[in-house]
């Protein structure tokens, strides 16, 4: 029988947010770009930013072949996510993605890198990374976009030269009870599935699955975050625990889910609920929230108790 979904909801709060697109010449390159371009980014507890691959996108990419990339090849577009409540944030924004993009991207053999967030405000990124080519970078026009070109030893390195930013979300969450371990695996696995079928969303974690689900805080002044006792199978019977978890519960598993809006991440969440509630051995469905202390954006499990987003 299906997993009992929980009547709560997830909590996102506000981010800042860049994207862009990476292109190769094939899509195991692309892959290896996004893999480093993103690597590092489960967590901005103690990762500069969170990061991740929407969808892969254009043709030979496996993915949304209808989408156009510029140069006519396969591709896949990454976010990057800095929380809004910090104060550095538009420091913190620029300086993961020049570092990622500079370090990950360009490095990254066959690869090409392009802007999709125009905004009144922007960095100006490409300017920046074409230093690298010690006086030979050259501005141009290519693909009718304003870019610049750098000689490497592979050949040449092309970017736009402004990236943008916008408004997004983070923390979006769904948590998977099982019976067991490889019941809570499979079923976030089957979430995950859908959620990469969903625009405008990314999941940070490894194989966008959390073993790890923290709560804010710590007995320990210097941690921002720590395990989540009232929710960790092995310590149902220690009674400094005060566990929450559902009878029958031996694994816990969770898709963080982060996106460019609100809408974006309910439609994520409820595919991926409608393609992992029916996993045998799955015994429940919940997410995670701080009533309102983190956030203001409420993601409902249940979409009859959604309001209307405006």
């Amino acid at each position: 029988m299906p997993a009992i979904i929980d009547d709560t909801y997830a909590e996102a709060f506000r981010s800042i947010y860049a994207e862009f697109l990476i292109t190769a010449r094939d899509r195991r390159w692309v892959e290896h770009a996004v893999n480093a371009a993103t690597g590092n980014a489960s967590s901005t507890i103690l990762c500069d930013c969170e990061a991740g691959v929407d969808r892969y996108v254009g043709p030979g990419s496996g993915g949304d072949e209808s989408f156009v990339t510029p140069d006519g090849r396969p591709g896949a577009i990454v976010q990057l996510h800095v929380p809004r409540f910090r104060k550095d944030r538009l420091t913190a924004l620029e300086r993961v993605a020049l570092v990622r993009i500079s370090q990950n991207v360009l490095t990254c053999p066959t690869t090409a890198c392009f802007n999709l967030i125009d905004s009144p405000e922007y960095f100006k990124l490409g300017r920046k990374i074409a230093f690298f080519g010690d006086g030979f970078q050259k501005r141009i026009v290519r693909h009718g976009r304003k870019m610049w070109w750098i000689p490497i030893l592979g050949g040449e390195f092309i970017l736009d030269r402004r990236f943008g930013f916008a408004d997004g979300l983070m923390g979006g969450n769904i948590w998977y009870f099982g019976e067991t371990v490889d019941a809570a695996v499979a079923a976030a696995e089957a979430g995950v599935a859908a959620v990469a079928n969903c625009p405008g969303v990314i999941m940070p974690f490894p194989g966008g699955i959390a073993g790890s689900g923290s709560k804010a805080g710590s007995k320990y002044k210097f941690m921002f975050a720590s395990t989540y006792e009232k929710y960790c199978p092995e310590l149902v019977n220690d009674p400094a625990a005060n566990s929450q978890l559902p009878p029958g519960v031996k694994s816990v598993m969770e898709i963080i889910i982060n996106g460019r809006d609100l809408q974006s991440i309910i439609n994520a969440t409820q595919a991926a609920i409608t393609a992992s509630v029916n996993t045998p051995g799955l015994l429940r469905i919940s997410a995670g929230n701080y009533n309102g202390r983190l956030g203001k954006s409420f993601i409902y499990l249940h979409p009859d108790k959604q309001p209307a987003v405006s």
